[in-house]
């Protein structure tokens, strides 16, 4: 089992802290081998097995735990003979029905360090956080960045440049480094957990009855991957392809996906007037794999899919993201940490005046003294261009300090 230290070493000190564990993501990303990590840490350091308990809602073993009492009364009855610290485990949580109020009964008690996952945003709605303010942290578990692409893949070989296409034709999936690299097998793999993630966590989760208006919006998001829209523009070209569709139904399905993970909302920022701007947003997947196990890999599309692996870069590194809006021209992401900003352009090959102008223009226009990068294929020979730095793709995905 890999070590995905970027994430271990960021709850390691949280361990045996007065707070819930909540770790979140995307199905398939790891979550569960995540846990696991976490139990043989725990091992490592002279905790003892007797002291663990683990429950994993995808097996059938614990099908009988179905609401907050049957969760309650497993864990009591697990932890009624020990005095020593426990810790308990719950993998997939959402699976519980008022889970919430068993979790924070057996918090209440002490003496057990409490982690639990879940595929479902809603686990941090607002009626939750109220519930266990101030006594959880959440932390998101991404699809493998490229640096883990590489560990996973175990290959003796340093050619970067193989392994990035790699990346780009089949995504991060942690279980794809296990299978042989052809296109049949990925995406089959791939089209599986997109599957799942509509049927399971929106279609039945959310009791939607159009599915096929679902997979149809679905495709379009994919399909549109680093554009920017409404839900006015998607309705209407859902109208297009005779489907009967209104505002308020896209949103609701939007909101949907986006519960699962499977989908990242990102708004826009107005660098003038200083304010979020309500209106025409752009997403990003959760992993590109998805869109090419639906729609197939196209390269005409890969200016759209180099931006997405930059955001989902950005989020594995703790950045907030916006898009930035100066005048009439787009910022392609401003990220910010801390008392951190950046701002990044993201460009496929820097081959032309035009391109070179359209990219670095409208980072010259931002008047403060936060960094600014320009990413992309190109091979560079000398990387300052007036203030702003030019990064070569590969290079930003293995330099984790930026």
């Amino acid at each position: 089992m890999h070590e995905r230290n970027l994430y271990l070493n960021r709850i390691t000190p949280f361990i045996d802290k007065p707070v819930i564990k909540i770790i979140t993501g995307m199905r398939r990303v790891g979550k569960s081998c995540f846990l696991k990590l976490i139990i043989n840490h725990l091992e490592k350091n002279n905790t003892a097995k007797h002291q663990i308990v683990y429950i994993n809602k995808e097996s059938l073993e614990y099908d009988f735990i179905r609401n907050h009492r049957d969760l309650y009364e497993y864990a009591k009855k697990e932890f009624n003979t020990e005095s020593e610290k426990k810790y308990l485990f719950i993998d997939e949580i959402q699976e519980i029905e008022t889970w919430e109020r068993a979790v924070n009964s057996i918090f209440s008690e002490g003496k057990v360090d409490i982690f639990i996952t879940g595929s479902n945003a809603r686990l941090l709605s607002s009626e939750l956080a109220t519930l266990l303010s101030g006594r959880f942290v959440e932390f998101h578990i991404f699809s493998l960045g490229f640096q883990e692409y590489i560990e996973f893949r175990e290959e003796k070989t340093a050619d970067y440049e193989k392994l990035f296409r790699e990346y780009l034709k089949f995504g991060g999936f942690p279980a794809i480094c296990h299978f042989n690299l052809d296109e049949e097998t990925i995406y089959q793999y791939v089209n599986g957990i997109y599957n799942t993630i509509l049927l399971k966590d929106v279609v039945k989760r959310n009791s939607v009855r159009n599915v096929s208006l679902l997979d149809n919006l679905t495709r379009y998001i994919f399909d549109n991957v680093g554009n920017i829209f409404s839900a006015k523009k998607i309705t209407d070209y859902l109208k297009s392809q005779k489907m009967k569709v209104g505002i308020e139904t896209v949103q609701n399905y939007l909101s949907y996906l986006s519960s699962t993970y499977a989908i990242h909302k990102v708004s826009r920022y107005d660098l003038k007037g200083k304010r979020i701007l309500e209106l025409h947003e752009k997403y990003y997947l959760g992993d590109i794999g998805l869109r090419h196990a639906l729609l197939g890999f196209r390269e005409a599309d890969i200016s759209g899919i180099l931006e997405n692996i930059v955001f989902l870069e950005l989020k594995r590194r703790g950045y907030r993201i916006t898009i930035g809006k100066a005048g009439n021209r787009e910022i392609d992401f401003i990220a910010e940490k801390e008392k951190k900003r950046i701002y990044l352009q993201v460009a496929y090959m820097l081959h032309s005046r035009r391109t070179i102008d359209r990219e670095f223009s409208v980072l010259k226009q931002i008047n403060d003294n936060y960094p600014k990068y320009v990413v992309s294929m190109d091979t560079l020979f000398g990387n300052d261009f007036e203030g702003i730095q030019r990064i070569n793709l590969i290079d930003f995905l293995l330099n984790p300090d930026l």
